[in-house]
């Protein structure tokens, strides 16, 4: 097939999803009847045309809304044509979304400031008054160019979901995992900072591994950090590093785990349990990329892409305040809500052959399948520990076995679960199991509530927690 009829078949399928899906443009200008003038020439050829009147609203348009092109005026302010306005709005549009095509237009068109705005990442100039046909000509190349490439990045993303090597195994078949699959393939190849949400045991660092592994960080660090069990003494030290001599044990420098992931992603887990204190710390590395060791005057410039993680509802949180909501702004441009175990049972069956291989192998046990009542006691099971809670199950009735396929008295669930142990006959670190279970349990997953009833404080439960793989 000849290189035009490839470019053809391109352009027909762009302008076929176009109908399907009519382009979303964003024009920004002063003047009211320039915006209604926009509005009259560009919706009859088939496009969405939202409208704002100075360089704020324009960035809160950004925030809830995707666009295929901007369209921005250079000047906001009466009597001002300079065009600085809108030279820096249009710096702000690219830091946020580079491959946002934006064309600017202004009355008082110099070719210096064609240049300018062309240098700061315009697509295209635009002079008042235009030429209809020449700004729809533009409109249309631009749009397609922007849809053709978030296409490719999509393509580009699935192609790695499906082969990228060492990456986390990541096991979603049911229907309510599709929203979060797609918004994978389509977050990760940015660098937007990823909130996760969702219960205890959901798999939130599955997926925040799964999105670096598929981001153009993947040959980069991934740090992981329990933010919520780090003692308030030593946040900013394991986060941001110090120096020797910065406190008594500071024997000798220490490089942070945001240093450690420079370049890279760094993932914070327990991100609602962080104290108010710290979260203003948090903010300031985020909004200026640069953090300071402690005991240390100088700042070092980080490049990191930070996804987190919380089973806490954050917007309560910020309303009863308990957490900074400039903060959250910061953490969760794309929100990725992960459904409970119970919410996608489809996937139980393909857990649990997963788990089963995974510890057969470890522990070499010949066990190859899960007999028919078996599964459907995990199917009937409403498993408040989610997918943790079924890989801890699917562990014990490997070792619990006796033969080739797990038998429902091998998983210990319900009305088929032994009868409790003598305390008496159990080590101190099993008890401490069986408390922490029951407490978290108790408290739904509330890590802050278990720890005050088991008489801990929160990061001494999250040691005990990862100490006993909870």
């Amino acid at each position: 097939m000849s290189t035009s009829t490839n470019a053809r078949d391109t352009s027909i399928s762009i302008l076929t999803k176009t109908v399907a899906n009519p382009p979303r443009i964003l024009a920004a200008d002063d003047q009211e009847h320039i915006l209604e003038a926009l509005a009259l020439l560009l919706k009859p050829e088939g496009y969405k045309v939202d409208t704002a009147r100075s360089p704020v609203l324009v960035r809160e348009a950004l925030a809830s809304t995707s666009y295929d092109a901007v369209l921005i005026d250079l000047n906001y302010t009466r009597d001002t044509t300079s065009g600085q306005e809108g030279l820096d709005l249009l710096s702000q549009i690219v830091a946020i979304d580079s491959t946002l095509p934006v064309i600017v237009m202004t009355a008082w068109g110099n070719v210096e400031l064609a240049v300018e705005a062309m240098r700061r990442g315009a697509r295209d100039f635009i002079q008042k008054p235009w030429e209809n046909e020449r700004l729809i000509s533009i409109l249309r190349t631009q749009v397609e160019l922007h849809r053709a490439l978030q296409e490719s990045e999509r393509l580009a993303a699935e192609n790695r979901l499906l082969n990228a090597l060492g990456r986390p195994e990541f096991i979603a078949t049911a229907s309510s995992m599709a929203p979060i699959l797609e918004a994978i393939t389509r977050i990760a190849p940015s660098d937007a900072n990823v909130l996760v949400t969702g219960e205890h045991g959901t798999g939130k660092e599955v997926v925040a591994r799964t999105v670096h592994a598929l981001s153009l960080r993947a040959s980069r660090p991934f740090i992981a950090v329990n933010t919520g069990g780090l003692a308030e003494g030593v946040f900013e030290s394991e986060l941001f590093g110090h120096v020797k001599g910065a406190f008594t044990d500071a024997r000798s420098d220490r490089i942070g785990r945001f240093e450690l992931a420079n370049g890279g992603t760094i993932f914070l887990d327990e991100i609602g349990n962080v104290p108010l204190r710290q979260q203003s710390k948090l903010l300031r590395v985020i909004e200026s990329g640069e953090i300071e060791r402690v005991g240390s005057s100088r700042s070092q410039r980080v490049d990191v892409r930070i996804i987190s993680a919380t089973n806490a509802d954050l917007e309560a949180a910020c309303r009863s305040g308990q957490f900074r909501e400039d903060l959250l702004f910061r953490l969760n441009t794309v929100e990725l809500h992960l459904p409970a175990l119970r919410e996608r049972r489809e996937d139980i069956p393909v857990l649990a052959m997963h788990f089963l291989a995974q510890y057969a192998s470890r522990y070499r046990r010949p066990v190859h399948g899960v007999d028919t009542s078996a599964l459907q006691s995990l199917l009937q099971y409403s498993w408040p520990g989610n997918v943790r809670e079924l890989e801890h199950t699917i562990e014990r009735a490997v070792l619990m076995c006796r033969s080739e396929q797990i038998q429902p008295g091998d998983l210990g669930l319900g009305a088929q679960r032994p009868a409790s142990p003598n305390l008496e006959e159990l080590s101190l670190e099993a008890v401490e199991t069986i408390l922490i279970r029951k407490a978290l349990q108790r408290f739904q997953g509330n890590v802050s509530h278990a720890a005050e009833a088991l008489g801990l404080s929160r990061g001494a439960l999250y040691r005990r927690m990862e100490k006993y793989g909870l």
